[in-house]
C-alpha cells in the first residue's frame, strides 16, 4: 500500500475558521479546534492510504481529488486536495462543513 504525506494548507484552516465556531455553537455545534482534532485526523488518513481511489472533481486534472462523507462532530463534509508540484505530497486546500444535516448519533461507536 502506498502511504502518501499529508500536509492541511493555511487555506483550509482559514476556510474551516469560517465555519466553525471559537466556542460550541447553541445546538452543539463543535468548534474548529474540536472538529480539527477528531474528524480532520480520520480525512489525513484516508488522502494518505486511499488517494488513488477518491473522485477527482476536475476533469484531466489528476492531481485533484476531492473527498465526501459524515463526520464524527458534523453531519457532513467535503474536502479538496491537491497534489504538491514540489514534492508529491497531498495538500488539503479547502474544505465545507455542512451543519444543516442530521448530526451524527454521539453514541454510533457502541450500536451493533
Amino acid at each position: 500500500m502506498i502511504r502518501r504525506v499529508v500536509r492541511v494548507t493555511a487555506e483550509f484552516f482559514v476556510a474551516l475558521d469560517q465555519q466553525l465556531p471559537d466556542k460550541r455553537g447553541p445546538h452543539g455545534e463543535p468548534t474548529a479546534a474540536e472538529f480539527a482534532a477528531s474528524d480532520l485526523m480520520d480525512m489525513v488518513e484516508v488522502f494518505a492510504t486511499r488517494w488513488d481511489s477518491l473522485a477527482r472533481p476536475v476533469r484531466g486534472r489528476d492531481d485533484y481529488r476531492v473527498l465526501i462523507g459524515a463526520g464524527h462532530l458534523v453531519p457532513s463534509f467535503c474536502v479538496y486536495a491537491q497534489l504538491s508540484p514540489v514534492d508529491g505530497a497531498v495538500e488539503l486546500i479547502d474544505v465545507d462543513v455542512d451543519l444543516s444535516g442530521p448530526w451524527p448519533d454521539p453514541d454510533w461507536s457502541d450500536q451493533d
